[in-house]
């Protein structure tokens, strides 16, 4: 049952004049297509579809109250995708920062790992046994120390990255169905801006709600 209800996932946006300004940054003075969405309206987006997993598709519904209407719904998705491609390649950006960092990290620390435990022989003869155990023992744990930082972040930290990465992809690619009238919504079939196919729908948040709070 659970599975069920993250196999689709539905962003219900209504679309009109008054709600369309309010979802973007009220100084930008770009045109809809240009203009950056609100942090608000990215914290709804984004919380319709927390419970999204590697499988979800995302839909977003667009509840055009009029035909008039309809004229906004292309510029204000074309904003809204354009929105999350970009912070789909920033966050891909962090992730080659991250693998980059601790790559070398972790060649820095190797590096002086086998250059210590080389050297000590060298430096410290085995005969002296007290001594030479000791200061290996000593090397033993530091080796742990610094090289226990890059193996943990490139073994368990990587996965927020490639999540993040996902979702955005799919926030940027997602279908887009139009609802042209709240009355006709459960008789007709939706209008679409592209040629995918989609009949199931699933409970969400509305922005409504988000913005009365």
């Amino acid at each position: 049952m659970s599975q069920s209800l993250t196999d689709k996932i539905n962003i219900y946006i209504t679309v009109d004049l008054k709600t369309v300004q309010s979802y973007f940054n009220t100084h930008d003075p770009s045109p809809i297509y240009k203009k950056q969405i609100n942090q608000k309206f990215e914290l709804y987006i984004l919380n319709a579809v927390n419970s999204a997993k590697r499988y979800s598709a995302i839909f977003y519904k667009l509840n055009c109250l009029g035909a008039v209407n309809r004229q906004y719904a292309e510029p204000l998705m074309h904003a809204v995708k354009r929105h999350f491609a970009n912070k789909k390649v920033i966050r891909s950006e962090e992730f080659n920062k991250f693998k980059r960092r601790n790559f070398i990290l972790l060649a820095i620390s190797s590096s002086i790992v086998i250059a210590s435990q080389t050297l000590l022989p060298l430096f410290m003869p085995e005969h002296v046994a007290g001594i030479y155990n000791g200061l290996k023992n000593c090397l033993d744990v530091f080796s742990w120390v610094i090289l226990w930082r890059p193996i943990y972040e490139l073994v368990f930290e990587w996965n927020p990255f490639l999540k993040d990465i996902l979702l955005y992809k799919k926030l940027s690619t997602a279908e887009v169905l139009i609802i042209e009238d709240k009355k006709n919504s459960e008789t007709e079939p939706h209008l679409k801006l592209n040629s995918h196919s989609e009949t199931a729908m699933s409970e969400s948040l509305t922005l409504e709600s988000l913005l009365s709070n």
